[in-house]
């Protein structure tokens, strides 16, 4: 099984004997966070499986072989989708034939529904069962995409509460599992040990800047964000400001758009969770971050901007009042929303502004943040989803959702 090259060539080999093989993709930075959970838990009720597929360093730490990473498949809006399209054709044909060709005993898929959906039908077509992890967003757009996954994917297991009945109306098989965040999103160091760890002084205000994990996101938004920093600086002297790099970014783009900007940053690789944490406020890419953001407990500004065409083509589809997660989950707007041509630094810097002038305001996000882990279910989403998984395992794709 999995019988494609190891990248890079350090990869842990798998067992060519073992006749327990599982495929999983994950396209993107936050599939890749989860999945890797969902693979230890999978190993710890059944250590003999094997696994590749598509993803980053969080599954490859996990033993899985990669065939491509997921920094290499993620795309925003649709004119980088056609700049990535040969690639991306190429790893799917891959695949494909893998599925084919070898028969692994199940497919996990992770978000990234354009690419997944497509390979769940040729998995179906394979007599492979399938196992979708982490829901495309039917509920915010394109909902018709749930008869598809409905004749294709043989297990759901959804992360946001109100998605289970969405998918449940339809017919498909589902779970809510809770959120895998809630065992992600914790502090490993105190704010004193994180300002030395950083370099920091103990000073305030501390802004974190958050432009999101794939490069067309950083191109557009960091600009914007670092000079949001900039007017900030003339506000609050002593304000000093922190960039947890995403594994998925070129440490180099990221130092390029910021030395066209005379306002000091320090950029982090990876440790997200510390420097957020201790952050008094954050500007925060649309996606996954915000969430992370909120169960960390600081205050946001989300900003989100794509090519102008596909905003006119989302404008059209989109059937939801928010963007953000955490804005979705509370029902109201906690964050304020900056899309497209309002995502200024003018405009960013105004509402950071207005957070850290504002105490009061700035608490009670706080307390409305910290109600939003309670509306996630509770700690374990990973271990009950690698629970479903392996009985689809066991089973060749027949279980019955337990709910």
């Amino acid at each position: 099984m999995c019988p494609f090259p190891p990248t890079p060539p350090a990869m842990v080999p798998l067992d060519m004997n073992n006749p327990r093989t599982v495929v999983i993709v994950a396209g993107e930075a936050s599939g890749d966070l989860h999945g890797a959970h969902l693979v230890r838990e999978m190993k710890a009720l059944d250590p003999s499986l094997s696994f590749c597929g598509v993803g980053g360093a969080n599954l490859e730490a996990e033993g899985v072989r990669l065939i491509a990473r997921s920094s290499e498949m993620a795309v925003v809006g649709l004119t980088e989708v056609f700049s990535k399209l040969r690639f991306i054709a190429g790893v799917f044909f891959r695949l494909r034939g893998m599925l084919r060709k070898e028969k692994p005993d199940l497919v996990i898929l992770i978000d990234y529904p354009d690419f997944n959906l497509r390979l769940a039908s040729e998995a179906k077509r394979a007599g492979v069962p399938v196992f979708y992890y982490i829901s495309p967003q039917v509920w915010a757009w394109r909902k018709n995409r749930i008869h598809r996954i409905r004749q294709v994917v043989d297990r759901m297991a959804v992360i946001l509460p109100f998605e289970k009945d969405v998918y449940a109306e339809m017919g498909v098989d589902v779970d809510f599992v809770g959120h895998p965040l809630l065992d992600a999103v914790n502090r490993s160091r105190s704010r004193e040990e994180a300002l030395a760890a950083f370099g920091l002084r103990d000073a305030w205000p501390l802004v974190a800047l958050l432009p999101g994990s794939r490069a067309k996101e950083v191109t557009s938004l960091l600009p914007e964000m670092a000079g949001a920093a900039e007017i900030l600086i003339r506000d609050f002297p002593d304000a000093q400001f922190v960039l947890p790099l995403a594994e998925t970014v070129d440490p180099a783009l990221v130092q390029g758009i910021l030395s066209g900007h005379p306002v000091p940053v320090t950029v982090l690789t990876g440790q997200m969770y510390d420097a957020v944490g201790i952050s008094d406020a954050a500007m925060v890419a649309s996606g996954t971050a915000t969430l992370e953001t909120a169960l960390l407990g600081t205050p946001m500004v989300i900003a989100y901007r794509i090519s102008p065409l596909t905003a006119a083509v989302g404008r059209r589809v989109i059937r939801v009042q928010h963007i953000g997660l955490v804005n979705l989950i509370a029902g109201r707007t906690l964050a304020p929303e900056l899309v497209q041509e309002n995502a200024t630094a003018q405009r960013l810097a105004a509402e950071v502004k207005a957070l850290l002038t504002d105490r009061e305001r700035r608490e009670m996000i706080r307390n409305e943040l910290a109600a939003i882990r309670s509306k996630l279910g509770q700690p374990g989403a990973a271990r009950r989803a690698a629970a479903i998984a392996l009985e689809l395992v066991k089973t060749g794709g027949r279980v019955q959702g337990s709910g």
